[in-house]
């Protein structure tokens, strides 16, 4: 059986993707799918690429035992949105980009992460990077919300593995 891959992409790839990267890997993890996905992490920024996730991004992952320092932040590319089965913004400029990007049979791939929260007040993750450390704590109380409805919608419309 083929992985699944999905890419979580903000603006720089240095705090809300690769939370979201962590957070996933952490849930595919705990459940016992994790060869059932090949999950990454971008941004439509090219500002920070090779940088590691934003210190305070890390230290608020950490806490809820999530590791975040093997992610470097990279660029989404055209061949990015032709590769991946599930593409998820977090926010709707993100989106935007993402969809400018794509041709037209890739833009379906294309979502919001919060798409898949119960119930958002907002579609739209907060870019917590000018905040205080409250910002990243509220960002991966949403990612992780939303990153639990993501993994069941896909493992419900996948077949199980076999072993």
């Amino acid at each position: 059986m083929n992985a699944h891959r999905i890419l979580f992409v903000c603006m720089g790839n240095i705090c809300r993707s690769p939370s979201a990267e962590g957070v996933f890997r952490k849930l595919v993890e705990q459940r016992g799918v994790a060869s059932r996905f090949e999950i990454d992490s971008a941004g439509t920024g090219g500002w920070h690429i090779d940088r590691p996730a934003d210190a305070r991004a890390q230290q608020a992952a950490r806490a809820r035992d999530i590791d975040l320092s093997a992610i470097r932040a990279r660029q989404v590319c055209v061949a990015d949105t032709q590769y991946y089965d599930t593409i998820i913004a977090m926010d709707n400029d993100n989106q935007s980009r993402l969809l400018e990007l794509a041709d037209d049979s890739h833009r379906r791939k294309v979502r919001l992460l919060l798409e898949y929260a119960d119930c958002p007040d907002s579609l739209e993750v907060p870019d917590p990077y000018y905040g205080g450390d409250h910002g990243f704590e509220r960002a991966l109380d949403l990612i992780e919300e939303a990153c639990c409805g993501l993994l069941d919608q896909l493992l419900a419309q996948s077949p199980r593995q076999r072993s």
